[in-house]
C-alpha cells in the first residue's frame, strides 16, 4: 500500500467508516437541512452527511463539554490528523478525511467554523447586526460553502452566494429561538438595538419576556434575512441542476419559518415556531421546479456582504483540486423507498417535537 505523504494524504485514508453513524448525528442537527439532504443526488448524500455529521460533533464537543479550550483543542488536532491523512477511530472523522481530500476543501472553513462554536462557549457578545452576521458567517456560511464546493460550484461568485444563505438562514434560527437562547443565557439581538431605544439588554436578559420592543427587533432581524435570501438565491444557476432542487428546498424552509413567525405575532420568547408538515412539503414540491430554471444573475456583479469576505478569499486562496476520486463507501439498505421517507419525515420530526414539551 503507498504511504500517505504531504503530496498524496489520501493514498492511506481508512476505508471502514459507518455512514448510518454519521446520519444519526446529523439528525441530531438541522431538520430542515437533514430533509432537504435527502433531495440531494444519491453521489452527493455521503459527503453532505458526513459534513453535517462533522458540525454536529463538533458543535457538541465544545457547547456541552466541560472545558471548551480543550475541547476546541483536541478538534484542532483531529483536523490536523484528518488533513494530513491519519484521522482517528471516530467515523464522523474518518467520513470528514475522505470529503476534504475528495473535494478539496479548504481548512480554513473548518477552523472559522470552530471558531463559531468556540464564540457560543465563550459567551460572546454581540453589539452590532455585523457582528451577528460575523457569527453567522463562521456557524453557517461556512457550512454553505462547503456545501458549494462538494457540489462542484467553487466560483467567488458561488461561494459568496453560499454562505450569504447560510448567513440567512442562521439569522432566521436567531429570530426563531429569542427566547430559548436568553433562557440559556445567550443574547444574539444585536445590543445597539436595546440601546437604541433606551433598553437594558442584561437586565432583559435576566428576565426575557415579550412585548412590542422585541417584536421589532425579531422583524428587523427577519427583514435582514430576506434580503440575504435573495442575494443568496442567485447561486442557483451555478449549482448542477441535480442540486439545485435540495439547496432551494432548504432555503424555502428556513424563510418560511420566519413567514410563520410574522403570522404568529413575532413571539418567539413564549414558544417556537413551527412549520407544518402539509406546508413543508408543499414548499419541497415547489422547489423541485428550480432544477430547470434558476433566477438568472444580474447584470451588475454583486459583492459580497462584509461578513463572509473572509471566506470567500480563503476558498479563492487556498482550495486545492480533489486529491482522489475514490468511490463512497455506501450503506448497504437501498435509497429506493426515499421519497416515501420524505412524505412522513416531517411528521416524525414534529410528533417527536410535541412528545417533548
Amino acid at each position: 500500500m503507498s504511504q500517505a505523504s504531504p503530496e498524496n494524504p489520501v493514498a492511506t485514508l481508512p476505508q471502514a467508516y459507518d455512514l448510518d453513524a454519521c446520519r444519526e448525528l446529523m439528525r441530531g442537527g438541522s431538520k430542515s437541512f437533514f430533509a432537504a439532504s435527502k433531495l440531494l443526488p444519491v453521489r452527493l448524500r455521503p459527503p453532505a452527511t458526513a459534513l453535517y455529521a462533522y458540525c454536529r460533533l463538533a458543535d457538541d464537543a465544545i457547547d456541552l463539554g466541560q472545558d471548551a479550550t480543550l475541547a476546541m483543542q483536541d478538534l484542532q488536532k483531529r483536523l490536523d490528523d484528518i488533513y494530513e491523512g491519519r484521522p482517528g477511530t471516530q467515523d464522523a472523522d474518518r467520513a470528514l478525511a475522505h470529503v476534504v481530500h475528495r473535494y478539496g476543501i479548504p481548512r480554513g472553513l473548518l477552523d472559522a467554523l470552530l471558531d463559531g462554536f468556540l464564540w457560543d462557549s465563550q459567551g460572546r457578545r454581540y453589539e452590532t447586526l455585523a457582528d451577528v452576521e460575523a457569527y453567522g458567517a463562521r456557524v453557517a456560511g461556512t457550512v454553505g460553502a462547503m456545501m458549494s464546493i462538494i457540489m462542484g460550484a467553487s466560483t467567488d461568485t458561488a461561494i459568496a452566494r453560499a454562505c450569504e444563505m447560510g448567513v440567512a438562514m442562521q439569522l432566521t434560527n436567531i429570530a426563531r429561538d429569542v427566547g430559548e437562547d436568553a433562557r440559556n443565557g445567550r443574547l444574539y439581538l444585536p445590543r445597539a438595538w436595546f440601546r437604541e431605544i433606551g433598553m437594558d439588554a442584561d437586565a432583559w436578559l435576566a428576565n426575557p419576556v415579550f412585548d412590542a420592543r422585541i417584536a421589532a427587533f425579531t422583524q428587523r432581524l427577519l427583514l435582514r434575512a430576506d434580503v440575504l435570501y435573495r442575494r443568496g438565491e442567485f447561486g442557483l444557476a451555478e449549482l448542477p441542476w441535480d442540486c439545485r432542487p435540495a439547496i432551494q428546498a432548504a432555503r424555502l424552509v428556513y424563510a418560511e419559518i420566519g413567514k410563520q413567525l410574522e403570522r404568529e405575532g413575532l413571539n418567539s420568547v413564549d414558544r417556537r415556531t413551527v412549520v407544518s408538515t402539509s406546508r413543508k412539503l408543499a414548499l419541497i414540491a415547489r422547489a423541485a421546479s428550480v432544477a430547470l430554471r434558476a433566477p438568472s444573475m444580474p447584470a451588475v456583479p454583486i459583492s459580497p456582504v462584509p461578513a463572509i469576505v473572509f471566506l470567500v478569499d480563503v476558498v479563492s486562496r487556498d482550495r486545492r483540486p480533489a486529491a482522489e476520486q475514490r468511490p463512497w463507501t455506501l450503506p448497504k439498505r437501498s435509497f429506493d423507498e426515499r421519497v416515501e421517507w420524505m412524505v412522513d419525515l416531517f411528521g416524525r420530526l414534529e410528533q417527536r417535537q410535541r412528545s417533548n414539551r
